[in-house]
């Protein structure tokens, strides 16, 4: 069974504010795949899982026709009130229903979602609808994340983990399969064709404010606040304290860089 984890109005909007898109490093792995197994372009796109839509809007600037469907109602009215190209839409149903003809689909993609839907449902509804020589690109960025600022990156991102391992705890079981590196969604791929990929590394410009709240829109955040709300904002608000006084700076705006890995799953019908 799919698990929801981000339906609520708030987490929406955290969500939208400060999750990232697709950055460069992944971008062009997935675009330079595509463009090794396709001869002619996609021209229907779905992201599946899109969330607030910040892959969706990556896809619409090099596909004809982009949908992104989401099971969470307020994660797709964040979508709807984002700015989007006329090429994107929206749709709210489950990853495991998607409500598409069979082999209708050229690309279907899903970017830090899979881990949270039935993947055996999913993979044979990816099946059905993806059109023969059509692909999947299932990606996930994972915890490998650290800052860089100055010359006090070490002791920044250990301020960082000691507060996304405290977080950690929270976690619903579904992230062992982001800490597996994704290796149980490629094997469930039921395409020959695919390969996974676990060492892409980018560099996202954030400020300590963006970090702060990349925190805040995590699933074990959100967990660990319907259990314990005061210590779940004090743990934010001395993360930032904590951030601060390592840089040697006074303003939450504080440009820093966040390094993150990703992994991608990549296959062809």
């Amino acid at each position: 069974m799919a698990t929801q984890m981000f339906e609520g109005r708030g987490h929406a909007a955290v969500y939208q504010k400060y999750r990232f898109a697709p950055c460069k490093e992944l971008q062009q792995t997935i675009l330079a795949y595509l463009q090794g197994k396709r001869a002619d372009p996609a021209e229907l796109v779905v992201d599946v899982g899109c969330g607030s839509g910040q892959g969706t809007r990556f896809l619409a600037e090099h596909f004809k026709k982009v949908v992104g469907t989401d099971i969470s109602e307020a994660q797709i009215q964040e979508a709807r009130k984002a700015l989007s190209p006329p090429n994107v839409s929206y749709l709210v149903c489950p990853a495991e229903e998607l409500p598409f003809e069979d082999a209708s689909v050229d690309l279907l993609t899903s970017f830090t979602a899979a881990h949270w839907f039935d993947i055996k449902k999913f993979m044979r509804e990816a099946n059905r609808v993806v059109k023969p020589g059509g692909c999947v690109v299932i990606s996930t960025y994972t915890v490998d994340m650290s800052l860089r600022y100055r010359n006090c990156s070490e002791k920044l991102t250990k301020v960082f983990r000691e507060s996304w391992d405290l977080l950690l705890k929270y976690s619903h079981n579904r992230i062992k399969l982001v800490l597996e590196d994704y290796e149980e969604i490629f094997e469930a791929l039921p395409f020959p064709d695919k390969k996974r990929i676990t060492d892409i590394f980018d560099k996202i410009p954030m400020t300590v404010a963006g970090v702060v709240g990349y925190l805040e829109s995590v699933s074990p955040y959100q967990a660990f606040m319907k259990n314990d709300p005061e210590a779940a904002k004090s743990l934010l608000q001395e993360t930032e304290k904590r951030m601060l006084e390592t840089m040697g700076a006074s303003s939450r705006e504080t440009p820093v860089e966040f390094w993150v890995r990703h992994v991608c799953v990549l296959g062809c019908k």
